[in-house]
Order: C-alpha cells, then sequence, then structure tokens
C-alpha cells in the first residue's frame, strides 16, 4: 500500500508548536513549583486527558525536547528548557506590559498566554523597552 505524503499546512504546524512550547512552560512551572515533572500532573495542570500528554510527551521526547530520568520523571533538555524559558518570560512582560495599560491581571494573564506564541521578536524586544524606560519591569 502507497502512502501519499501532504504537505502540512502552515497553521497546523503553528499550532502544534504553540502546543509544544505550552507543555515546555508549563513543564518548567511544575519543576519551579515542585522539584520535578510527572505526566500526570501535566495532565492536572493543563486540564488536558493523560493520553493527550502522553502524546505530546512523546513528541516533544522525539524531537529532544525532553528525556525521562530514571525514576520516569520528566526532564527538561537544554534545547527544552531554553524554549520554556523563553516563553516564559514573554508570558511574565507581556502580562505586566499589558496591566500596566490598565487590562485587569485575569484579562492580562489570559491574553499573554495567547499572544506569548504569536508576537515576533522584534515587538517583544519594544515592549521589553518599553517597561524597562516606564520601570515597571
Amino acid at each position: 500500500m502507497f502512502r501519499i505524503e501532504t504537505p502540512v499546512p502552515e497553521v497546523i504546524f503553528m499550532k502544534l508548536m504553540e502546543s509544544g512550547e505550552m507543555y515546555l512552560e508549563t513543564m518548567l512551572l511544575l519543576k519551579n513549583k515542585y522539584g520535578y515533572v510527572r505526566a500526570t500532573d501535566i495532565a492536572y495542570e493543563m486540564n488536558y486527558s493523560k493520553p493527550s500528554v502522553s502524546r505530546a510527551v512523546s513528541i516533544l521526547k522525539r524531537d529532544g525536547y525532553i528525556i525521562n530520568d530514571e525514576h520516569g520523571m520528566i526532564i527538561l533538555t537544554d534545547k527544552g528548557l531554553a524554549i520554556a524559558e523563553k516563553i516564559y518570560d514573554r508570558h511574565q512582560t507581556l502580562t505586566k506590559y499589558l496591566i500596566s495599560l490598565g487590562i485587569s491581571e485575569e484579562t492580562a494573564q489570559n491574553d499573554a498566554c495567547r499572544i506569548e506564541h504569536i508576537i515576533s521578536q522584534e515587538s517583544f524586544d519594544r515592549i521589553k523597552e518599553a517597561l524597562k524606560k516606564s520601570g515597571e519591569d
């Protein structure tokens, strides 16, 4: 049987990347909070099913973003940690910026969570500079 390969639309690729970034960021937060990361904790934190988390973990492991230690705990590789820290920094910075504009903390958190994945580096850098100039950073 032949399998026909079709190109993956960019929109689907972007959503997978955003999803992967969300998983990595969540893993970083769990590691900082508890000192370890388990798939069950990810599922609970993100309100996803265990099979969904298992699939994402497999993909992230395959792509070199995470590994498992001898006890089955999830560990971010240097590559995974770099992305997780970048996304977390974006989240924190964007939240502060939105709050500085008078947006409620809850709305700012939710909006930052969406914006952090799509904002250009140039725009993010300008927002970060604006926060520093205003003394909000």
